[in-house]
């Protein structure tokens, strides 16, 4: 994987071609929306997590059916587990359900994705507030 910079700031993204991935989510969890109906992020990770997504179906990683059967699994998994249940956790279950993808594809394992979180917590870490989060912050690269 490569490290990327993002500067993305929460708030909308226009989904255009890619409202699919609206369609796939609705019967298991529709994505939260704004008044106007367009996709809203309460934190820059939320708006990657869904870029992310996007990027892995466009690649052909998943159909939208797996995609619907991964982040409903994640979501069950989480509220056996005592979830709150109130829509705070939504874009945690997709990260779940992308990792748990990304496993069982064979893509990456459970080792290597537990290490880009561990690189990614350190960076954030060792980030100024405010300022873009670079793997090539974190004190261990």
């Amino acid at each position: 994987m490569q490290a990327s910079v993002s500067q993305s700031m929460p708030g909308r993204a226009t989904l255009s071609q890619h409202e699919e991935i609206a369609r796939a989510a609705a019967g298991v969890a529709p994505i939260p929306r704004g008044d106007d109906g367009e996709p809203v992020f309460r934190e820059p990770w939320e708006a990657q997590a869904f870029a992310m997504t996007l990027a892995l179906y466009e690649q052909g990683l998943f159909t939208w059916a797996e995609w619907a059967r991964a982040l409903s699994a994640a979501i069950k998994c989480a509220q056996a587990a005592g979830d709150c249940d109130d829509g705070s956790t939504y874009y945690q279950h997709w990260l779940t359900a992308i990792e748990q993808l990304v496993r069982d594809k064979g893509i990456a394992t459970e080792q290597a994705l537990a290490e880009r979180r561990g690189a990614w917590d350190r960076a954030a870490h060792a980030t100024p507030h405010g300022q873009p989060i670079l793997l090539e912050s974190d004190p261990l690269r």
